[in-house]
């Protein structure tokens, strides 16, 4: 039997920096229950059948429960029916069908491919103002002064917000990326607040939305608000889309950069092939999408009894979706731990997969793109200062918190 601890140890900040054998000692029983009571799926293969199965449910998060006011007229009355709001309108990657897929098809109306690839120029020209502003310096931090606003400025900008609130938008991101860890959803003081932040961009949202039904201009924000004024998606589940396009669009895509430039310093020749051919980074992205990836795994539900790999996960179970263990599954890939850019057949989970494949992958593969051909190519000698790199708190969303590195100047 495997560890009953495993995924304790996982999420254990100690072994943020490198979680691989973690993962390698679970591959051998691909599903196995914790003590937690949750069952964790590793393999490749396994993961691929559940995220496939209608038994396995997104909606996972606990029902809202606001805390007491100690105003009766709000604990017995408003309170109640601002849980159930916010209950049954959460963002799209914690609905199932047929509520996701028509919420989905309604934003992918606006987040069209012709609005995302007529952002690589912008992205190009953001990319290079960031790094003019560090010119002078011999030393730079990728996340401070490019993994971070790069993705948040590409978003804000996409949905329509003012670039004076911009700078509001990347706490507010941080803040709320922290309901995708299983421990952060039964932390009260984290979800305290979760909801504090909830309610601000919210109520800024609804100020922002009724805006542009009032002014419409040629963003996506705009246009989902008139769909939501022709009954098309209810302002509830406008706001909780919105809320959700900005930490979709924002978090992953740091740890995409960053996981990115760590791995290519760690392997100087890569740096130097894209330094040279950058035509290498679509095949480079993919790699590191399987090597890295920006997410590390994902929560579902049972809804049934589920016989998978020897093992039954039983109905109500919490499932945890290993996407960084299966991207290094030898049965699917072969030399796993080997990071490989020409590496064919890249089927990786770094997007997820099924009903729930990300919304933003190809903005992200833009913004990943272009952020790392300039570094290499714009970055005279960097070396790393601190290897391995200081990492956030989240297991899920697995990235470095700070990475700096020295340099001798900027071309």
């Amino acid at each position: 039997m495997a560890d009953p601890t495993l995924f304790a140890q996982i999420k254990d900040p100690s072994n943020r920096a490198d979680p691989y054998p973690l993962y390698a000692r679970l591959r051998g029983h691909p599903v196995t229950r914790q003590d937690d009571g949750s069952y964790l799926v590793s393999s490749h293969a396994a993961i691929r059948a559940l995220l496939f199965d209608p038994r396995i449910s997104s909606a996972d998060l606990p029902p809202a429960h606001s805390p007491p006011t100690g105003n009766p007229l709000k604990d017995w009355i408003l309170r109640p029916i601002k849980d159930e709001i916010v209950s049954r309108h959460r963002p799209l990657i914690f609905r199932d069908p047929p509520d996701h897929d028509s919420l989905r098809n309604i934003v992918m109306t606006q987040f069209t491919p012709e609005r995302v690839h007529g952002m690589k120029a912008r992205t190009e020209s953001l990319v290079g103002e960031l790094l003019d502003k560090c010119r002078g310096r011999d030393e730079i931090c990728v996340v401070d002064d490019l993994a971070y606003p790069l993705p948040v400025t590409i978003i804000c900008e996409m949905l329509g917000v003012p670039r004076e609130d911009e700078p509001r938008f990347q706490g507010w991101a941080t803040q709320l990326a922290t309901a995708l860890e299983p421990d952060a959803r039964h932390d009260e003081e984290t979800q305290a607040e979760n909801r504090r932040t909830f309610d601000t961009i919210s109520d800024y949202m609804k100020g922002l939305i009724k805006e542009k039904r009032r002014k419409p201009q040629d963003d996506m924000l705009s246009g989902l608000a008139a769909k939501t004024k022709a009954g098309a998606m209810g302002d509830f589940d406008l706001i909780a889309t919105s809320i959700l396009l900005l930490v979709a669009g924002h978090e992953t895509t740091v740890n995409l950069i960053t996981n990115g430039m760590l791995t290519l310093l760690r392997h100087p020749d890569e740096m130097e092939r894209l330094k040279h051919d950058p035509e290498r980074a679509p095949r480079l992205i993919e790699e590191l999408l399987r090597f890295e990836p920006p997410v590390h795994f994902r929560t579902r539900k049972a809804l049934a009894d589920i016989p998978i790999s020897g093992q039954v996960i039983p109905k109500d179970a919490a499932v945890v979706l290993l996407f960084a263990a299966a991207n290094r599954d030898a049965d699917r890939f072969p030399d796993p731990d080997r990071f490989d850019p020409d590496r064919p057949d890249n089927q990786h989970f770094g997007f997820g997969g099924s009903l729930h494949y990300c919304l933003g992958a190809p903005l992200a593969r833009i913004e990943g793109d272009v952020a790392l051909v300039t570094l290499a190519r714009r970055l005279v000698n960097p070396r790393l200062i601190d290897d391995p790199p200081p990492y956030r708190d989240g297991a899920s969303l697995r990235g470095p918190k700070s990475l700096r590195l020295r340099i001798d100047g900027i071309a």
